[in-house]
């Protein structure tokens, strides 16, 4: 860690410790998304990126002023919970070295689990959730700024605090900026899926949905990737699928009959079809169809508490790691660290997320709020996360977030249920 990096988390870890419970996440939000996951320090064999380590200093915080207590848990908390426990059992059947075991599980499950429950106990109502949104908006335009610098100069300012080089990244000679995250098509999709929460502030603050919806785009297309444009495309649909929510199980089924038409139709298995998007002349869809084959062809080597070794999956590997190749799908990554039974618990969450703007739409209704659309740009959001997991595996900063939404969708539900059994309480008892 440089003097630069040093200052920088001293700053944010003094803010997180003290300001007040609404504006925690803010400090945060700076340390995850302006550092690479390079910078940091080691102690032994525990990696501790500033990232990770601001997770640290919120937990303290968390617990010396009994912020926990202010939740309770509810299905999501309870699964993804219940994932930790299955993830880390799981790591005792891998090889106890770097990048596997139950240290490297351990780490994993607090990078989750610590963005996740620290945006639960800082969001406790409406406002809380919409001040997080709003910085959100400001704190993308100075990574939009820099990507746009990177892409005309080649250049990646973030370089200087590690693991990012500082030439850009070209493919097919096409550059692509990524900024601080670990790659282009990260910094990509982290731009895409907040897309919706813009459209959230909109009514109340549409200036600065202009500006984070401005950044939103740019850091898209500076990152010059099909897999985010298509993140991007996913998170607009569920938008314009608004005026037609009432639907919703109708667009499932439809979903549902157009993926078992193309079996019907195609000579290769439905997902292949995603071989066939390249929208910027660069794009490795193949590489990600034929990951999800050769993950079902060795699911006998994997299904019960995952892998120590996929190198043999595909023709190429990754440069990290003699061991692997490249784990180019969310779902798939959880199950070589985990098995099925973590796939499963994984998207058992979304699952419930997505039931759970149902029930907050219905419950804002219910007492006559307008906060419907709000919610429900949440849930796109969720929505284009869970689409992107089909081709990205999130990790570093990323990871953040993919896992911010579903604990502010959370936070929103449990406070919704309490304002409509506040307002039954109210209402005079007869007979």
């Amino acid at each position: 860690m440089n003097p630069t990096a040093l200052v920088f988390f001293l700053v944010n870890a003094v803010l997180l410790f003290a300001l007040p419970r609404k504006w925690a996440p803010i400090p945060l939000i700076v340390g995850t998304a302006y550092m690479t996951v390079g910078s940091g320090i080691q102690l032994g064999g525990v990696n501790l990126p500033i990232y990770r380590m601001l997770l640290l200093v919120g937990l303290a915080r968390a617990v010396v002023k009994n912020e926990f207590s202010a939740i309770a848990l509810n299905k999501i908390d309870k699964l993804l919970l219940a994932w930790a426990v299955w993830h880390i059992f799981a790591s005792f059947f891998h090889v106890h070295a770097e990048g596997s075991g139950p240290v490297y599980a351990t780490g994993g499950v607090f990078n989750l689990l610590g963005a996740y429950f620290l945006i639960r106990v800082w969001t406790l109502d409406p406002e809380s959730v919409l001040a997080i949104i709003r910085f959100t908006a400001i704190a993308l335009a100075p990574l939009a700024f820099e990507m746009v610098l990177e892409h005309v100069t080649g250049k990646n300012m973030f370089s200087v605090f590690g693991r990012v080089t500082e030439n850009a990244v070209i493919r097919n000679g096409k550059l692509r900026a990524q900024g601080p995250f670990p790659s282009p098509i990260l910094a990509g999709t982290v731009g895409a899926a907040c897309v919706p929460l813009m459209f959230a502030i909109w009514r109340e603050n549409r200036n600065r949905a202009l500006i984070g919806l401005a950044s939103c785009v740019v850091i898209v297309f500076t990152c010059n990737s099909s897999g985010p444009i298509m993140s991007f495309a996913a998170a607009l649909g569920a938008l314009f699928l608004w005026k037609w929510r009432h639907m919703t199980r109708t667009f499932r089924y439809i979903a549902v009959g157009m993926y078992l038409f193309l079996e019907l139709a195609m000579s290769r298995p439905a997902y292949y079809v995603i071989s066939k998007i390249d929208l910027t002349g660069s794009s490795t869809g193949y590489h990600r169809a034929r990951l999800i084959e050769s993950a079902i062809i060795h699911l006998h080597e994997w299904w019960l508490f995952g892998t120590d070794f996929t190198r043999h999956w595909m023709a190429t590997g990754v440069t990290f790691s003699p061991n692997h190749a490249d784990i180019t799908n969310y779902y798939l990554a959880f199950g070589v660290n985990a098995g099925v039974p973590a796939i499963f618990l994984i998207i058992a969450v979304l699952w419930c997320a997505f039931k759970t703007v149902g029930r907050a739409m219905g419950a804002a209704v219910e007492r006559e709020s307008d906060d419907e659309f709000i919610y429900w740009c949440i849930g796109a959001t969720i929505f284009a996360h869970a689409v992107t997991s089909i081709s990205v595996a999130y990790f570093g900063q990323s990871m953040f977030f993919f896992w911010m939404p579903v604990a502010l969708m959370s936070s929103i539900y449990q406070g919704e249920q309490y304002e409509v059994e506040e307002e039954v309480e109210l209402v005079p008892q007869t007979g």
